[in-house]
């Protein structure tokens, strides 16, 4: 099966249904068909050929949800882009992935006029907006709304259909260090995902789903596949900055499903949530950043009813795991068992299986696992290592997990996260479940940085709930209670706000960075026992 058959069939199926509410506009999926179908026609008549990379530089839109659709319609490679992405790094997406097509709003490319003379194998830029706001383009230049109205044909493209084993998209996703890497994920890959997702999420067309995430974060993006796939609709936000207004939208709309991550957690656990008539909402997800347990105990006594799926998972291969949510209140800390379809081992350093609380690397087989890191041959054969039966791959996960006699999972942190102070091995995850626990933390996180005496110190940075107030002995003493004594902050840090990735997680990178640009003098401020007050983040 090819992915674009999910919205196929569906609009075949329910061509009158709702399928997409974005920006006041509600789209059928017989309208999604039909422009989706006019797109493709006009991608194949600007040369684009079965398996060429077509690159989509939008906000959350109906055309970038659309333009998905249309570039697999024409036997494409779709590549979404972060549309806060800066020059440099789209000219870099662009030529790593050779993209033949470029798909924008116009606005956005306000600034990347030295991007078209670095990108030689561009041929087409499509622009959701006015051509005239691109300055200096020297590729050939297309409206979006050109496009429809130059191709009627609103059926499906002639040209061959991919198979299951095709590439359907290029997830670039960052390392630890270095430029982005390109997940080469195929149509059998997508597809099976989605499948044994909708199957524990146990989604119907009933279901409406409210999306904040960017579609260019893998775990945003497949609301939008998996609502296709099973004929519900989607509610598309360009972010959570006004989370009232999100609320209010759940409410009248009688929204079913609300993926989250931890930060829209912290902001929604310093609302008054009672306010609010949530009794149409049937679950929370969650994946990607492991939730604090202090979130999910939260979240439950605040919204009994409201199922929770607590998840993993990586862009290499979507989904791991998920956690029954009747065993949510006995392991609230864990995030499941394999998925279906889906197999996992916890391996040594010498590829020796671990049992139970022992712990190690994680690694995943299964048919949504990726096809490799596009043309990174060395990088793949890191990630995907041969196991004990013949001819199959492991995915290397570069996770730290230990599972209960049960095999249950349990995540414990990124094997180059994880600090080495005074010679033991601290888990940052371990460090901020506890932190989570002190009422007035709203948010924490923690980072090893480097230390002339301890090798590494553990490092904490915390943001305040509004108007309370904590000194760095507070915070110790409380860490102290929990932790043994080389996993007590030696640092602490208060921040009016943590840094986040355009996907909503904190920036653990940003945070290294400047902890290691003050390291020299930043024992004395936070060693002063002074009280640090935060002001309620706008």
């Amino acid at each position: 099966m090819q992915l674009e058959q999910f919205l196929e069939h569906t609009a075949a199926r329910m061509p009158d249904k709702v399928a997409l509410i974005c920006d006041n506009r509600r789209v059928t999926y017989r309208e999604i068909e039909a422009e989706a179908n006019q797109i493709a026609h006009g991608l194949i008549a600007k040369g684009v050929q079965r398996g060429d990379r077509v690159v989509l530089f939008l906000d959350n839109s109906v055309e970038a949800a659309i333009g998905v659709w249309a570039v697999l319609k024409a036997g494409a490679v779709f590549v979404m882009a972060n549309p806060t992405t800066k020059p440099d790094k789209l000219t870099y997406l662009l030529n790593n992935s050779r993209a033949s097509c470029l798909v924008a709003q116009s606005k956005r490319l306000r600034g990347f006029e030295t991007t078209w003379a670095e990108t030689p194998h561009l041929q087409n830029v499509i622009v959701v907006g006015k051509t005239e706001e691109v300055a200096d383009c020297t590729h050939p230049l297309t409206s979006w709304t050109d496009l429809v109205s130059e191709n009627k044909d609103n059926t499906l493209p002639p040209q061959k259909r991919c198979i299951d084993v095709d590439l359907a998209a290029l997830v670039y996703t960052s390392g630890s260090t270095g430029n982005p890497k390109g997940v080469m994920l195929t149509h059998a890959n997508m597809v099976a995902a989605n499948k044994s997702i909708t199957t524990y999420l146990r989604n119907t067309p009933d279901d409406i789903v409210l999306n904040v995430l960017p579609l260019s974060f893998d775990y945003g993006l497949y609301q939008w596949l998996m609502c296709c796939n099973y004929g519900g609709t989607l509610v598309l936000e360009k972010s959570f900055t006004y989370p009232h207004a999100i609320l209010d939208k759940i409410v009248k709309l009688g929204v079913t499903g609300f993926p989250i991550v931890p930060t829209v957690v912290a902001i929604l656990l310093q609302m008054d949530l009672t306010k609010y008539d949530l009794s149409k909402l049937r679950y929370f997800s969650n994946t990607g950043a492991a939730f604090p347990v202090e979130y999910i105990l939260k979240l439950r006594k605040l919204l009994p009813d409201v199922t929770i799926f607590s998840m993993f998972g990586l862009t290499e291969c979507k989904r791991v795991s998920y956690l029954p949510p009747e065993e949510i209140d006995r392991r609230t800390s864990s995030v499941g068992k394999a998925m279906p379809n889906c197999e996992t081992m916890i391996l040594d350093d010498e590829g020796n299986e671990l049992g139970p609380n022992e712990v190690g690397e994680l690694v995943v087989r299964g048919s949504n696992v990726m096809k490799g890191y596009w043309e990174a041959p060395e990088l793949t054969a890191i990630r995907l290592k041969p196991g004990k039966i013949p001819h199959e791959m492991w995915l290397y996960t570069g996770d730290l997990f230990r599972s209960d006699e049960e095999g249950f999972l349990y995540w414990v942190g990124r094997k180059d996260d994880i600090i080495k102070s005074r010679g033991e091995k601290v888990s940052p995850r371990e460090v901020e479940d506890v932190l989570h626990q002190h009422s007035m933390i709203a948010e924490a996180a923690v980072v090893g940085v480097d230390d002339a005496v301890l090798g590494q110190a553990v490092r904490a940075v915390v943001r305040l709930q509004p108007g309370a107030e904590l000194t760095v002995r507070d915070v110790q003493a409380h860490c102290r209670s929990f932790l043994e004594d080389f996993m007590v902050p030696q640092q602490v840090e208060f921040r009016d706000a943590l840094p986040k990735t355009p996907n909503g997680k904190i920036n653990k990178k940003d945070l290294i960075a400047a902890s290691s640009s003050t390291s020299a003098v930043g024992r004395q401020p936070i060693a002063d026992g002074r009280v640090i007050s935060t002001k309620e983040n706008s």
